[in-house]
């Protein structure tokens, strides 16, 4: 289960909108308890993709340290990552399959005409092979 508090929530879909015709991508800080994990700070992160924006995103090792010392620097834990589905579901992909981390939780948000949209979050299976639905974004 995730829990995304509305001022988290609220960051995403602005990011999304504005980064709209393109991916946006960013890190949930936040805590991971026994049955839940509380995103609390959504943080914007640079989309490294220099081609296909508009359908990829890529976190460089820049930006992925970034995330982990804010975290850090807060007192959080870095729980997982978001990104946008510019006029598409808001379903992880192929692509975000093949480059998806164990344990993180995956929160993607549609973006239609440059509005924000559906929000769901995901797991990477155990094995790998699939996403599995981590509960609703708010």
């Amino acid at each position: 289960m995730i829990r995304i508090e509305p001022d988290a929530l609220a960051a995403i879909r602005r990011h999304g909108e504005s980064s709209y015709p393109e991916e946006c991508c960013g890190a949930l800080l936040g805590r991971v308890g026994s049955r839940c994990r509380q995103v609390s700070v959504a943080l914007q992160l640079d989309n490294a993709r220099e081609t296909e924006r508009r359908r990829r995103f890529r976190i460089g090792p820049e930006e992925y340290r970034r995330a982990e010392s804010a975290a850090a620097t807060q007192g959080l834990e870095l729980v997982g990552f978001y990104h946008s589905h510019p006029d598409h579901p808001a379903r992880p992909s192929a692509y975000d399959l093949e480059h998806a981390l164990p344990w993180h939780a995956y929160v993607v948000l549609a973006v239609a005409a440059g509005g924000a949209g559906e929000c769901t979050a995901w797991v990477l299976a155990p094995d790998r092979s699939r996403f599995e639905p981590e509960g609703p974004c708010a």
